[in-house]
C-alpha cells in the first residue's frame, strides 16, 4: 500500500479533488433544483421512503393524506388569493381605560398612528350619516371623529352634549377615551344605551319615508349595536360573565344580519371563562362553516376542544410506540388545521414570545391576529390540562406536511404575502413582529455545498503547490492506513514462514 501511494504523482491528486467537486458540485445543483420544485431533499426522500422501511424503521403516525377532507379542500382551492384585508379587532381593549393607562405606566404608545386612523375611519362610517347636519349635536360629533388630538374630540363631545343632552355618540366618544376606569366606561355607555335606543326607535318608524332616514335608521343601528356590544364587554371585565353572555345572544337574536362584526368571538371567549365547552361547541358548530370567513379564534378554539378530550393523558412517549388513537388524531388534526391558518399563535400560547397590548385592528392570519387571540384565549388553554402541551408537541410538524412553497397552504387559500408588511404598520415599534417560517434547508444540500467546496479548495491547492500537497495527502493516506499496515505486519509475523506465498498460489 505504501509502495502504491508512493507511485502516485500530483497530477492524480488534482484530478482525484477536482473530479470529487465536480460530482458533489453536480449533486448540489440537483438537490437544490428538486428541493425549489418539491421543498424536500431528494436523498433524504429516498433514504426515508424506500431504504427506511427495507431495515424495519416505520414511524407510527399518520399520514398527510388522513388529515384533510378533500370536499374542503377542492372548496377552499377555488378561493382567490386573499389581499391584506384588515378587520376591526372584536376584543379590543378601551382606549381610555386600558391603552392610556398603560401609556401612562410605561411611557410606551401601544397603538401605532395607522391603527388609530383606520379607527378614525371605522367612527366616522359607524357613527355618521348625511342628515347629521341638520342636527347641530351631530354636526359637532361628525367633527369630532375627524379630530387628531384626544382632548379636541372629547372637548367635541361635551360641546355637542351642550346642544343635546342625548347625544349617543358623544357618550360612546367620553366612555372610550375619556374615562380612566372600566366601571366609569360603563355608566356612560349606559347613558348611552338609552339616548340610542330613543333614537332608533324614532328613525324605525320613519325609515321608509326617504333615503335620508334610511341612512339615518342605519346609523342609529349601529350606535345601538356598538353600544350593547360594548356593555357587554364591560361586563365582561368586571366579572359578570353571565350578563355579558346574555347581551351577546340577545343582541345576536336581535340583530342576525350583523355576523360580519363578529360578535360570536367576543361570545367565545365569555363561554370559555365560564367552562361551558358544551356551548362553545354549539356556537362553533354554526360559525366554522366553510363558507364563512374563517379566523384564529375559531380555528383555535376548536383545536382546544378536541385537544382537551386527550390532552389530559396524552403522552408522546406512548403516542410514539402505539401510534395515535382516533381522538388523538382528531386532536392532532385540529392543532394542524389552526397552525396553517395562523402560525404565529402558538409561540404566544406557549410563551415563547411576549405578549403585548394587542392592536384596535388586526390581519387574520397575522402577527396582529394571534396577539390579539393569544392576550384573551392563553388563561383558557392554560385551564385545560396538558392542551398546552400537546400543542408544544405537535404545532412544527404542519410545516412539514404542508406542500412547497409553504405559502400555498392545504386547507386554506394561499397565505397573503403582504402579511409581514402590513402587520409591520399595525403593531408598535418596540414590538419584534413574528414571520410566516421558512422550511429549512435539508442537511443533504449543506453536506453536499460543503464537500464541493471543501474538495475544489483541494484541487485549487494542489494546482498551486503539488509538491507541497503530495507529501500532505501522502501522509494523510499513511496515517490513515497505519491501523490496518500495524494489523497485517502482526499477521505476518504469527503466520509461518511462505504461508502467504502459497495462499497466492492458491
Amino acid at each position: 500500500m505504501t509502495g502504491f501511494i508512493n507511485t502516485l504523482t500530483p497530477k492524480f491528486y488534482v484530478a482525484l479533488t477536482g473530479t470529487s467537486s465536480l460530482i458533489s458540485g453536480l449533486i448540489l445543483v440537483f438537490e437544490w433544483c428538486y428541493f425549489k420544485k418539491y421543498g424536500t431533499s431528494f436523498i433524504e426522500q429516498v433514504s426515508v421512503n424506500h431504504l427506511r422501511p427495507l431495515v424495519g424503521a416505520n414511524e407510527p403516525g399518520m399520514s398527510s393524506g388522513s388529515f384533510f377532507s378533500s370536499t374542503e379542500d377542492n372548496d377552499t382551492s377555488r378561493q382567490s388569493l386573499s389581499e391584506c384585508k384588515v378587520w376591526r379587532n372584536p376584543l379590543n381593549l378601551f382606549r381610555g381605560a386600558e391603552y392610556n393607562r398603560y401609556t401612562w405606566v410605561t411611557g410606551r404608545d401601544p397603538l401605532t398612528y395607522y391603527d388609530m386612523n383606520l379607527s378614525a375611519q371605522d367612527h366616522q362610517t359607524f357613527f355618521t350619516c348625511d342628515t347629521d347636519m341638520l342636527r347641530p349635536s351631530d354636526a359637532v360629533m361628525q367633527k369630532a371623529w375627524r379630530e387628531r388630538s384626544p382632548q379636541e374630540r372629547v372637548k367635541a363631545a361635551y360641546q355637542a352634549l351642550e346642544e343635546y343632552n342625548d347625544c349617543a355618540t358623544a357618550y360612546i366618544l367620553l366612555a372610550e377615551e375619556e374615562a380612566t376606569t372600566i366601571s366609569e366606561a360603563e355608566r356612560l355607555f349606559q347613558q348611552a344605551l338609552r339616548a340610542g335606543e330613543s333614537a332608533y326607535k324614532r328613525s324605525q318608524q320613519q325609515q321608509h319615508m326617504s333615503i335620508q332616514h334610511e341612512a339615518q335608521h342605519r346609523r342609529d343601528t349601529n350606535v345601538l349595536v356598538y353600544t350593547k356590544r360594548r356593555l357587554a364587554m364591560c361586563a365582561r371585565k368586571l366579572g359578570r360573565i353571565r350578563e355579558a353572555v346574555k347581551i351577546m345572544r340577545d343582541l345576536m337574536k336581535e340583530f342576525p344580519l350583523l355576523s360580519m362584526v363578529n360578535i360570536h368571538e367576543n361570545l367565545l371567549e365569555a363561554l370559555l371563562e365560564l367552562q361551558a365547552y358544551a356551548d362553545v361547541q354549539a356556537v362553533l358548530a354554526k360559525y366554522d362553516d366553510i363558507s364563512l370567513p374563517k379566523s384564529a379564534t375559531i380555528c383555535y378554539t376548536a383545536a382546544l376542544l378536541k385537544a382537551r378530550a386527550v390532552s389530559e393523558k396524552f403522552s408522546p412517549e406512548t403516542a410514539f410506540r402505539r401510534g395515535l388513537t382516533t381522538a388523538e388524531m382528531n386532536a392532532v388534526e385540529a392543532i394542524h388545521r389552526a397552525v396553517e391558518f395562523n402560525p404565529h399563535v402558538p409561540k404566544y400560547l406557549l410563551e415563547m414570545k411576549s405578549l403585548i397590548m394587542p392592536p384596535e385592528h388586526i390581519l387574520k392570519r397575522g402577527d396582529s391576529e394571534a396577539l390579539a387571540y393569544a392576550f384573551f384565549h392563553l388563561q383558557h388553554w392554560k385551564r385545560v390540562e396538558g392542551a398546552l402541551n400537546l400543542l408544544h408537541c405537535t404545532w412544527e410538524g404542519t410545516f412539514r406536511i404542508l406542500p412547497y412553497p409553504l405559502e400555498r397552504g392545504h386547507l386554506f387559500y394561499p397565505y397573503p404575502g403582504c402579511t409581514e408588511s402590513a402587520d409591520r404598520v399595525l403593531l408598535p415599534a418596540f414590538h419584534e413582529v413574528s414571520v410566516y417560517p421558512k422550511k429549512d434547508l435539508p442537511f443533504f444540500i449543506h453536506f453536499t455545498a460543503g464537500l464541493c467546496s471543501f474538495t475544489a479548495m483541494l484541487a485549487l491547492l494542489t494546482h498551486q503547490f503539488p509538491e507541497l500537497m503530495g507529501v500532505f495527502v501522502k501522509a494523510f493516506f499513511v496515517t490513515l492506513l497505519a491501523p490496518f499496515t500495524f494489523m497485517l505486519e502482526k499477521i505476518e509475523s504469527i503466520m509461518p514462514s511462505g504461508f502467504w506465498h502459497q495462499l497466492t498460489r492458491l
